[in-house]
């Protein structure tokens, strides 16, 4: 019995064996067949042709940014320069002739012995100017434009542009000098005044006459014209009584009515 059952277990197992190892030689088969197929197999080509056309896409309008304004580039380090060249900006221009050529009629320089001579234009005499005293009478208040002197009127020290010339009230008061009138005016302060330019920088100036004067403006008058009388008109100057307040400038400076009055 122990010998039956051997051989049926070895005939067993004998069949089993084969199939098995056929199984075995069958699925080596197959796995070598299959990477065989892949390394032989050409990769696919693809196709140039899209299968979907897409439509372009519209076009966006691009701002460009706005440019920075540049910046200048300053330097900290100073720069220093040695040797500076020194260039003149205008140039001299050369030295003209102080006299032009003389022609004749038809435009030919004449010699000089043959050019005319030219006689120098007469210089005209300047008459002098003949100055008189506005009024004969007592001075009663000199010139002190530069110092201070006591008004008696008001009380108080100031200074004072001319002289004070004292007269009977009525008595005529001319004009220093030839010129003409300048002004006819009621000064607030000085009463009644006439001013004389005399046209070569001296102005005169005549005040405290009486209302009615003789003169009207732009009158051209001689030295020693009556201008008007004496009255008593300036209130600044009322204590002196009647008198004429007289006055003199040249080129808007005040002289001494004394020193002109001498010249």
């Amino acid at each position: 019995m122990d010998n039956r059952g051997k051989r049926q277990a070895a005939s067993i197992f004998g069949g089993m064996g084969f199939y098995i190892a056929l199984l075995v030689c069958v699925v080596a088969a197959g796995v070598v067949g299959y990477f065989a197929l892949l390394k032989d197999d050409p990769k696919p080509v693809e196709d140039p042709v899209p299968s979907a056309v897409s439509e372009p896409e519209p076009a966006q309008s691009v701002t460009a940014p706005e440019p920075e304004p540049a910046k200048p580039v300053i330097s900290e380090t100073p720069v220093i320069v040695e040797n500076p060249t020194v260039r003149p900006i205008l140039e001299e221009e050369p030295d003209k002739p102080d006299t032009l050529p003389v022609l004749d009629a038809e435009g030919i320089p004449l010699n000089e012995d043959d050019a005319p001579v030219m006689e120098p234009a007469p210089i005209e005499a300047v008459e002098p100017m003949i100055v008189v005293a506005p009024l004969a009478g007592e001075t009663v208040a000199a010139f002190s434009a530069d110092r201070l002197a006591y008004d008696a009127t008001l009380g108080d020290w100031r200074t004072h542009d001319g002289i004070d010339i004292r007269a009977e009230a009525g008595t005529a008061v001319v004009s220093a000098a030839a010129g003409i009138v300048a002004s006819v005016e009621d000064d607030g302060r000085m009463g009644t005044t006439v001013t004389v330019d005399h046209r070569n920088g001296y102005v005169t100036t005549y005040a405290s006459l009486q209302p009615e004067v003789s003169v009207l403006k732009g009158d051209e008058i001689p030295a020693g014209a009556v201008l008007g009388a004496v009255g008593n008109t300036s209130l600044a100057e009322a204590g002196w009584g009647a008198h004429l307040h007289f006055s003199v400038s040249k080129d808007g400076e005040l002289v001494d009515p004394e020193v002109f009055l001498g010249e």
